[in-house]
């Protein structure tokens, strides 16, 4: 909702400050007191091309400010990562042009580009006009209303529609991957495949060469390892002489009976030696049985540690490394691979894939022409209302080539200005007061279905009046139930509906002129809408006349 503009030096006016509010806000006054002045200043906010040449006579440059009240979550993040800053809602934006031309724009207090601005014009404003931008002009947009209108029908149909439709796009990426596999894959097919096949044929084992050359260090030095293992356990166990096990039991038996504190506790520990000394002389025994040359046995160690070497040179990885990573080389084969059977797969899932597509495809499109056919309906009856009788609204909903994210429908609005017309697309073959009245009645009717954003009228009541104007002016208000409306009007049965009055007025002083920007009192609008009837303010009738406008509003 756009809470105020102010205006600084723009065509005839010097300065202003529109206070806007909720609701329904009428803006008029006198033919060339500067009510376009105001448009042309929210375009300027909206990121429209700046014209010095609209820089009032005698000044250097021109400014305009609006305060939005910014309530969507989803778009108060968006402009935040401009760097934008929106304080409570609150979001400032400024324009400036100057008369070589050049314009500045500051959105939420950071300089930005124009462009910038109309980033978020369509969901700040609609401005509805015959020379403005119109926010259902394009097909997408078109589309995204129609769906909207649909509510949960469509919004179903459209979620299935478009799971269905990602499923088939990555199916569809990765047969054509697997089809034109580039060199590069080709071979690191080929090198996977052999690397597989390899650790499959040699099946080594974590550790295998440390432990090979543990056993191919023995089995190569048998008699030496023999020789020092008899000598030890003779150490223990010699038959010419004392061994050492006798001697550590002569040793004990000299202490083990005396009553001294630490002779006891040495004699304690001549007891674990004796123990420690007999598991070794039996464990060196063990050792000198299992001793035995088998030179078959070294030879086919030693091939098979040879083997493993120059398994890690090969790929320049240890054993470790090549089985730890194993199951990564299968999966990426298996990605990689392009065989036959793969391809057979992939294209019989792809072809489900399709089928299960073009079923979803064809219930969101039968979702989307009920949901046209009552839109249709609705918005017709509200062009009766609007002095548009005949004129209709059509819906085509034609098939696309192919599939898209939104579906394989082609969405686009259409007027048929009278009976028997030829339909024509929106903003070709109206004038633009009933531009500005189509889209009136269509919005009326996307209200209940959408959040919109502010909507700003000009020319509506083009060739409009009596019960017709009435009727417009009642509509409009009905519109500013679900959002802001500003509308420029000449019509004093649309501008007594309003919720608040805005007049300007023109002020001539010599070969200066000025215009003022006022909000009317409920007096000062009586008075306006008189001048509105009649041309005269001050007429009794006319005055009567606006007071019954006010009350029966």
């Amino acid at each position: 909702m756009i809470e105020s503009i102010k205006i600084r030096n723009m065509g005839v006016i010097q300065e202003a400050t529109l206070n806007l509010g909720a609701g329904f806000t009428a803006l008029t006054g006198e033919t060339g007191a500067g009510k376009t002045m105001v448009l042309t200043a929210l375009n300027l906010l909206l990121g429209g091309r700046s014209d010095s040449s609209t820089i009032r006579r005698g000044e250097s440059a021109l400014f305009v400010e609006g305060l939005w009240q910014i309530t969507d979550g989803d778009l108060t993040d968006r402009i935040s990562g401009t760097g934008a800053e929106i304080e409570q809602g609150s979001l400032i934006v400024n324009r400036s042009v100057s008369l070589d031309g050049r314009s500045r724009a500051a959105l939420g207090g950071a300089s930005v580009p124009a462009a910038t601005l109309a980033e978020f014009a369509e969901d700040l404003v609609a401005v509805h006009g015959q020379s403005d931008q119109i926010r259902l002009r394009s097909l997408t947009a078109q589309r995204h209303s129609l769906d909207a209108f649909g509510g949960a029908e469509v919004s179903l149909a459209l979620e299935v529609y478009q799971r269905n439709y990602l499923a088939y796009r990555d199916l569809e990426t990765r047969l054509e991957r697997v089809r034109n596999a580039g060199e590069k894959d080709l071979q690191r097919t080929v090198f996977l495949r052999s690397l597989l096949a390899e650790i499959d044929d040699l099946k080594p084992q974590q550790n295998e060469i440390e432990e090979l050359l543990e056993k191919i260090n023995r089995l190569s030095n048998v008699e030496g390892l023999r020789s020092s293992a008899a000598m030890a356990h003779d150490a223990f166990s010699s038959e010419d002489s004392l061994d050492a096990m006798q001697l550590v039991a002569v040793a004990r038996k000299a202490i083990e009976s005396s009553q001294d504190p630490v002779l006891v506790d040495l004699a304690a520990r001549i007891r674990e030696i004796s123990t420690l000394s007999a598991e070794v002389s039996a464990d060196l025994a063990s050792f000198i049985a299992s001793l035995e040359a088998d030179p078959k046995q070294l030879e086919q160690m030693l091939s098979r540690r040879a083997e493993l070497i120059a398994f890690e040179r090969k790929y320049g990885k240890s054993i470790q490394e090549l089985i730890s990573e194993q199951p990564g080389y299968q999966a990426e084969l298996l990605d990689l691979d392009s065989s036959d059977d793969q391809v057979e797969r992939l294209e019989m899932q792809l072809e489900a894939a399709l089928s299960q597509l073009s079923l979803s495809a064809g219930q969101l499109s039968a979702a989307r022409k009920a949901a046209a056919s009552e839109l249709k309906e609705r918005v017709s009856q509200e062009l009766a209302q609007l002095a548009m009788a005949g004129a209709t609204l059509e819906i085509s909903i034609t098939t696309l080539a192919d599939f898209e994210s939104h579906g394989n429908d082609k969405i686009e609005f259409l007027l048929a200005a009278h009976p028997g017309a030829e339909p024509r697309p929106l903003g070709k073959g109206a004038s633009g007061g009933e531009l500005s009245r189509i889209m009136l009645a269509i919005e009326l009717v996307l209200a209940s279905s959408q959040l919109l954003p502010t909507m700003v009228f000009d020319e509506v009541d083009a060739g409009v009046g009596g019960q017709a104007a009435i009727q417009l002016g009642k509509r409009l208000k009905k519109l500013a139930e679900s959002t802001q409306v500003i509308v420029v009007t000449h019509l004093p049965q649309v501008a007594a509906f309003a919720d608040r009055q805005i007049r300007v007025s023109k002020e001539v002083s010599g070969e200066i002129t000025s215009s003022s920007v006022s909000v009317l009192s409920d007096q000062e609008r009586e008075i306006e809408l008189a001048r509105m009837l009649s041309g005269n303010p001050d007429s009794v009738v006319a005055r009567q006349h606006a007071r019954e406008l006010l009350e029966t509003r």
